[in-house]
C-alpha cells in the first residue's frame, strides 16, 4: 500500500511537475533570452551601419524613427549608396546559425538541470553540454528532415483540399476546409515536436550514445501516451498564444510611434515571457521521462545462504577419539 501511494505521489500531473522544474530553474530562461538579445544585436549591426549612411543625412529619417513608413524603407533599400542587401541578410543568417549551435550546446545542460533534484553545479551543467553536443546536432538534423518532409506533404495536401473545396457551391467550404487543415497540421507538428523532445530527454538523461535508439524510444512513448502529452503541449501553446496577444495589445496600447525605448522594453518583455512556454514543454518531456521512460531498478532482497552442518570426521586407527560430553 505504501508503495502504491509513493508511486501516485511521483506520477503527478505533467504540467504541474514541469512548472515546478521551470520555477526552480528560472535562470536558464534568462540566460537564453540574454543570448538571443546579444546575437540579434550583432546580427543587425550590418543593416544598422548601412542604413545609417543614408538616414543620418536624410530628412526622411523622421518617417522611420517616429513611426514606420514602408515606402521610405523600400526607397532606402533601392538606393545605390545603401549597398548590397545581401550583406545584412548573410549577417543575420550567420548569427541565426550561431544561435542554433548555442541551443544544441546548452540545452542538454538545461535538461540535466530539470531532472536534478538539487541545484545543478556549473561544472556538471557544462559537462552535460559538452558530452551531448554532437548527439544533439545529429538529433536536430534528423528532426529537421522529418519535420520538413511532413510540413511539405501536409501543406501540399491542404492546397489540394482547398482547391477541391473551392469548386463547391458552398461559399464558406474553402475557408472551413483551410481552418480544419491548419488545425490538423498544428496537431501533427506538435506530435512530432513531442517525439523529438522525448528523444532529446532520453539522449541526455540516459546518456544514450546511439541517437537512433533514443529516437525509437521517443516514438514509442509518444504513441503510448499521445493523448496526455498532446493535451499538455496544446495547453502550453494556448498560454503562449495568450502571451503573444497580450504583448501585441500592450504594444498597440502603450507604445507611441516615436518612443523607441518603450517599444524595445515591451517587445523584449514579450519575447522573455514567450520563452517560458517553450521551456515548460521541455519540462513536460523531462517529467514524462522520469515517470515513464526510466527503467525501474529492482530492489535486491537478501537471502541468507543455507547453513550446512559439517559432517563428523571419520575415526581412523590413528585418530584419537573425540572427547565425550560429561
Amino acid at each position: 500500500m505504501q508503495r502504491l501511494l509513493s508511486e501516485a505521489t511521483e506520477k503527478r500531473g505533467l504540467l504541474t511537475s514541469a512548472a515546478g522544474m521551470v520555477g526552480q530553474n528560472k535562470r536558464y530562461i534568462f540566460w537564453f533570452w540574454l543570448l538571443n538579445v546579444l546575437l540579434s544585436f550583432f546580427g543587425t549591426v550590418a543593416f544598422f551601419s548601412q542604413a545609417g549612411t543614408i538616414l543620418d543625412h536624410s530628412l526622411l529619417a523622421n518617417r522611420l524613427v517616429h513611426g514606420f513608413d514602408l515606402t521610405v524603407l523600400i526607397e532606402m533599400l533601392a538606393r545605390p549608396e545603401f549597398g548590397p542587401t545581401s550583406a545584412p541578410w548573410w549577417a543575420g543568417m550567420c548569427f541565426a546559425v550561431i544561435f542554433f549551435l548555442a541551443t544544441a550546446l546548452f540545452l542538454p545542460g538545461v535538461l540535466q538541470g530539470y531532472a536534478s533534484t538539487y541545484r545543478l553545479p556549473r561544472e556538471d551543467f557544462f559537462r552535460a553540454c559538452g558530452r551531448n553536443l554532437w548527439r544533439f546536432i545529429r538529433l536536430m538534423i534528423v528532426a529537421g528532415i522529418v519535420m520538413g518532409i511532413a510540413t511539405g506533404v501536409l501543406f501540399g495536401l491542404q492546397g489540394a483540399l482547398v482547391k477541391v473545396a473551392g469548386q463547391s457551391t458552398y461559399e464558406l467550404l474553402p475557408f472551413v476546409a483551410q481552418m480544419i487543415c491548419l488545425a490538423v497540421i498544428f496537431l501533427v507538428m506538435t506530435t512530432l515536436r513531442i517525439w523529438f523532445d522525448l528523444a532529446e530527454a532520453d539522449v541526455v538523461l540516459s546518456d544514450q550514445r546511439a541517437v537512433r535508439k533514443s529516437i525509437g524510444a521517443g516514438f514509442r512513448h509518444t504513441w503510448r501516451h499521445l493523448g496526455r502529452l498532446l493535451m499538455s503541449y496544446v495547453v502550453i501553446t494556448i498560454i503562449a498564444a495568450i502571451i503573444l496577444v497580450g504583448g501585441l495589445w500592450a504594444w498597440m496600447k502603450y507604445v507611441p510611434p516615436d518612443n523607441v525605448l518603450r517599444a524595445f522594453l515591451i517587445g523584449q518583455l514579450t519575447l522573455l515571457l514567450l520563452l517560458i512556454p517553450r521551456f515548460w514543454q521541455r519540462g513536460v518531456a523531462v517529467s514524462y521521462y522520469r515517470q515513464y521512460m526510466v527503467e525501474p531498478v529492482g530492489v535486491e532482497t537478501f537471502t541468507p545462504a543455507p547453513v550446512v552442518e559439517p559432517e563428523p570426521a571419520p575415526v581412523g586407527p590413528g585418530t584419537p577419539p573425540e572427547p565425550q560430553a560429561s
